[in-house]
């Protein structure tokens, strides 16, 4: 990694299995680098990319889902990724699915983050639908200051994603 790389603010996407982290990396850095499938565990790495934003660049980092309840060693490599990405990043994107609403999983992801003391920004995916829009709200009830709603897959919101990022 050059070392202009490393000067760069790091994004790091984090939060359960297929909720769309591999699609909104893949719609920030403006290309298809990231694995995306329906099937869970396909993102085991950290991915790194670069979002240009307006005047501004910062890296990105996708994840692999963070699975906490599991003994399963490939598993916990990809939560130890996962661990890393957040530990390294200046920010982190915690990317929710809106169209699932809140799983438990969330509860305990968010503790995670909470003890990283890094900022966050809750990030609702999956927002194709006036539905799934109204089940926003619900996330809130993860005690987050404030959940953006987007759709990686279709771009809405990711602008706005941007624009508060790099604010």
């Amino acid at each position: 990694m050059s070392a202009m790389q490393q000067a760069l603010p790091l994004v790091a996407l984090v939060g359960r299995p297929n909720v769309g982290k591999s699609t909104l990396f893949n719609r920030m850095v403006g290309s298809r680098t990231a694995l995306v499938d329906d099937r869970p565990g396909v993102t085991r790495d950290r991915l790194f990319g670069e979002c240009r934003h307006e005047d501004r660049i910062f890296r990105v980092v996708d994840t692999g889902g963070f699975e906490l309840d599991t003994t399963d060693q490939m598993l916990l490599s990809v939560r130890e990724q996962a661990q890393l990405a957040v530990d390294e990043a200046d920010l982190v994107l915690f990317v929710l699915d809106a169209e699932a609403g809140v799983q438990a999983a969330d509860h305990d992801i968010v503790e995670l983050l909470r003890k990283a003391n890094k900022p966050v920004i809750a990030v609702a995916n999956k927002v194709d639908t006036q539905g799934h829009e109204e089940r926003v709200g619900e996330l809130y009830e993860l005690g987050l200051e404030a959940v953006l709603p987007v759709s990686a897959e279709h771009a809405r919101g990711v602008a706005e994603l941007c624009d508060l990022i790099v604010e």
